[in-house]
Order: structure tokens, then sequence, then C-alpha cells
């Protein structure tokens, strides 16, 4: 098949017109396209009056040695790149372990661990999935217990479950790695096949939303476990058994009722998530290497949506092509920090994201529609080790937890979080009150006051400097009812479990640190991408 990128058509085109444009690009009649097929759509929308669609196709044609002889000089017509997955290694039939008799062991469900899991059963090697938190269902009714009735499970929420972290987001499935292997069409397939919607194979940022993940997680389950995959929920790994420099197994303890058993394990996915704080501090004592690493931390900034589609599309705005309007915006300050969106969540709500009692963390979430009334983002200033708090590995996370149980008490000690008005924020005053123009969807709920309380100065100061720069590319963006809650701490894991180009862990050997928590990845996509990577490692090793 041949390539055709960058086909460019009016918004509010016809399918006869993509298909004459498609003939028209290539040089040939209608009748020599035997098959089409779309790879991508995105929008051009840097002139507000006259937005376009940006296509890229992959057609067969009868003659493609004709038409790519022809169009050698063109860099946007070139033969399709070969996107399907193939295994590197497969087990023998009726593979029971390795030499020692153990399976490899999963840590996490989340993107990473989920991905990392499917690869080893489609390979046949059985994987053990090992997850703190409850299956999806239960944990759904768990995270809402918080939302609606300020009660945290500390074993089942926003971080730990299964799904992770990302299966209460916006569910964005784009990313900017390196893929020359185009494992991340392996990954969307997978999606698909397991009930997400079709156009995440296409849109040039697809997403899924908070109540298809949940669905879709279940199925990709149910499908490891058909191919001999075994999930244990509820059960949290409380301590790693490692001689000689090496994993041997595995201390667990159940969530539920306190059970403590013992699992051999020599080859293990380390996928726990940036939130596994007690499994890092466990880490640490053993003595596995790990480093420091810079992050951010900042608020959720909420616009209502059709500010938002307005400043993006103008009078396009609302067209059911284009659906609702995201933005990515990025400062420099005068300070040295860089303030800049994160996580943005069009169509979407804030909501309460904490893993641990008395502190109080936001993110960001949406549904496949995108169809609430406001627009969020995290708005985040960088922080770094050895800068802003010591280099050592686990200080990052006391670093979080100060911040985190300032706003829990900034809030009210109950879950709600605090928030200002920018006007007020802008100003240095506390906010109190009514709500403006505004209106927050963090939910316990939102107590007006200063964020002050609960941020570094430097923080602070990088985003006073920043609003009114956003407010210039964005209009309305600093409108003084606009409403920042706080704190957004969790944008990525503070550390690095390192490991070499075996994929293992620098010192442990059959440790595999995978995905954000390990410091690898950013996002669900990149984050299944690195269990695929790292799950190949790990079947090559066993099954040398």
């Amino acid at each position: 098949m041949i390539r055709l990128s960058d086909l460019t058509l009016p918004l509010d085109h016809t399918p006869e017109a993509l298909d004459a444009a498609i003939a028209d690009r290539l040089g040939v009649a209608p009748e020599r396209i035997l098959r089409s097929q779309m790879v991508r759509r995105g929008n051009d929308a840097r002139k507000r009056g006259a937005i376009k669609l940006v296509y890229v196709f992959d057609i067969e044609l009868d003659d493609e040695a004709e038409v790519l002889a022809r169009l050698d000089g063109d860099s946007h017509v070139r033969p399709a790149p070969d996107t399907a997955y193939r295994p590197p290694v497969m087990a023998p039939e009726g593979w029971a372990g390795d030499k020692d008799g153990t399976r490899p062991v999963v840590i996490g469900a989340g993107p990473c661990g989920l991905l990392a899991a499917l690869i080893l059963a489609e390979m046949g090697l059985k994987p053990i999935i090992i997850e703190r938190g409850t299956a999806v269902r239960e944990r759904t009714k768990d995270t809402w217990a918080l939302w609606r009735k300020h009660k945290l499970s500390p074993e089942s929420n926003v971080q730990f479950g299964e799904g992770g972290a990302g299966t209460f987001s916006d569910g964005k499935l784009y990313s900017r790695i390196k893929d020359p292997r185009h494992l991340s069409r392996k990954v969307l397939t997978e999606f698909v096949k397991a009930g997400a919607p079709d156009d995440i194979l296409y849109e040039a940022h697809p997403h899924i939303g908070t109540f298809r993940l949940v669905t879709m997680v279940i199925s990709m389950r149910e499908t490891i476990e058909a191919l001999s995959g075994e999930y244990r929920f509820q059960t949290r790994v409380s301590d790693f058994d490692i001689k000689d420099g090496a994993l041997v197994g595995l201390h667990l303890v159940s969530t539920k009722d306190g059970a403590e058993s013992y699992l051999p394990a020599r080859h293990c996915v380390l996928a726990p998530g940036h939130s596994s704080r007690d499994t890092f501090e466990v880490l640490h004592q053993r003595g596995v290497f790990m480093e420091a690493k810079p992050f951010a931390i900042g608020v959720r900034i909420e616009h209502p949506q059709s500010w938002v589609d307005k400043a993006r599309y103008g009078a396009c705005a609302g067209h059911p092509v284009l659906g609702a309007a995201a933005y990515a915006i990025s400062h420099q300050a005068s300070n040295g920090r860089a303030v800049y969106s994160f996580c943005m969540c069009p169509g979407g709500r804030v909501v309460a994201a904490t893993s641990e009692e008395g502190r109080v963390v936001t993110n960001g979430m949406s549904q496949y529609s995108r169809a609430e009334f406001n627009a969020n983002s995290g708005l985040v200033v960088t922080v770094d080790p050895g800068k802003d708090y010591p280099a050592d590995p686990l200080a990052g996370i006391e670093f979080q937890r100060k911040w985190e149980s300032l706003a829990f008490a900034a809030g009210g000690g109950d879950y709600c979080a605090p928030g200002q008005k920018v006007g007020d924020f802008l100003a240095g005053r506390a906010s109190s009150g009514d709500f403006g123009a505004v209106k927050p969807s963090y939910q316990p709920g939102v107590k007006l006051t200063d964020l002050s309380a609960c941020l570094p100065d430097y923080v602070l100061d990088a985003i006073r400097e920043a609003l009114p720069v956003f407010g210039r590319q964005i209009p309305m963006y600093d409108h003084p009812d606009v409403i920042m809650t706080g704190v957004e701490t969790r944008t990525s894991s503070p550390l690095r479990i390192t490991r070499g180009k075996d994929f293992q862990s620098l010192n442990t050997r059959g440790l595999y640190p995978a995905g954000e928590g390990a410091g690898y990845a950013g996002g669900i996509l990149s984050a299944a991408v690195d269990g695929i990577k790292v799950a190949e490692a790990l079947a090559v090793e066993v099954l040398k």
C-alpha cells in the first residue's frame, strides 16, 4: 500500500470530495484505487475562519510501483509502513514455568502492567498479575464514595486498582515517544478489540473516556485469563526477596484481610504506578537502585468549555467533527521555572485523586463525549531535586506529601479542595463569598481560600506571571472568575528506578522497572508501549 500524508480539505467537505482529492493527489483515475484506509485525521485551526482537516491515508492501487516512481520526489507519498505486531519469542506448547518452575509476575494492572501481561500471555508465558486495588467495577464504587461521601479507601481509589490512574482521566491516547516499531498501533488495536471506539485508530488526538475505559479493561482482563494469565486483586507486595543481586520471590499481603503469603518469582515486571509510595520505600530499603527525577506541581484551572471552543475555533465552535476544543500552552517564567498546561481535559471535571488519608490531590477526567460544562487542565510548574528538595530518591515523595497535607487543611479537612478565583490570586488576596461566572466541578467540593497556603512561593510567582501571558493567547483564560483548585502534585513519578539496556534493574536481576511509576512513561499510551517492550525483554530472558 501507499501512504499519502498531508492531504488537506475544508472542514465541511463531502465524502466524494475526499475520494476525489486522493485520486487527484496521486494523479490516478478513481477506479484505480482498490481500497483506502484512514490512518490519521487532524485539523489545522491556525485560521479560525477557515479551519481545515488534514488526513493521512493508506491506499491500495492497481499499480503502486508506477505511482511511487512517478512521485518519487514527493515526501508525502511513500510506501506504507508495516505496522503488524510480531512477538520476538513464543513459549513451547504446554510451558508451565522457567527452569525453577516460576511464572513471570506483573506488579500493577495499570496501562503498563495490562499490556505487559497481555503480551506475556500471548507469548504463552502465563503471567501472574498482582494488583493491590480492587477489580475495576468495585474500584469505581470506592472512588465515587470519596467524591460523594468524603470517604477514602486507601487501597482502592483514583490511583490504585485495575486500570491504574488512567482509568479516571480523559483517556488520552497520544504521545510524543519515538515508536519505530509502531507498538502504539498494537496498543490501539488491542483497545479497539476490547471495546474502545474505532476512531482512536485514526484521530490525531484520540481519547476514550472513563466509562469506556472501564468496560475495555474488563474485556482485556478476560482475554488475559483466557490465555492462562492469573489475576490476584487486593494483594499488595509488602517486600522483595533479593539474594545475591537477583529477585527470587515476593512477600504478599492481602489488602482485604491482612493475610500474608509468599510467591516465588525470578522475573517480575514492576509497574506500580507513580503513587505507590510504600513500594518505592521498600525497594529503597532493599537497595534497588533508584534516583530522584524532576516533576511538576501546581493547580487545576477550569474554564467554561464554550470559552475554549470559541477561542480555538471561532465561528466553527461546536462543529461535530471538531468536538470540544483542547489547548496546550507553556511559558518560561522570569524565575527560571517552566509553567505549562498538563493533562488538559475538554468537557470534563476536576476529581479528587488522593491515595493517602489526610491529603488532597486533584486530577482531571472526561467521558468519551466530553460533554460536561467545563474544561480543565493542570497548570503546573517544574520542580527539581537538589534545588527544591534534597536529591535523595524518596525526598520528592515527602515534598509532595507536604503540599498535599497543607491542601487538605486549607480545604477544611474533609477532602474538599482549596480553591481561588484568578482575579483574587493575581491580586494576592484570599477568595471568599460566591463563585462567579465559573463554577468548580471538583467533588466532594471546593472551599474558597488562598492557595498560597498550600504551594511554594516560586510556584505561585511563576503562575502569576504566566496567567496574563496565557490570557493573551487564549481570550478569557485569565478572567477574574476562573477557578483554580489545589493541589496538582502527581504529574509524574518523583523518582526513576533505573534500568539497563536489557530493561532490568541496574543492580537487581529479574526485576524489570516499567511505566510511569518507574519513571519511564507519561500517560496511557507511552506506559502501554513501555509495557510491551519490557514484556518482550523478560520473555526473551526466560526462554533463552
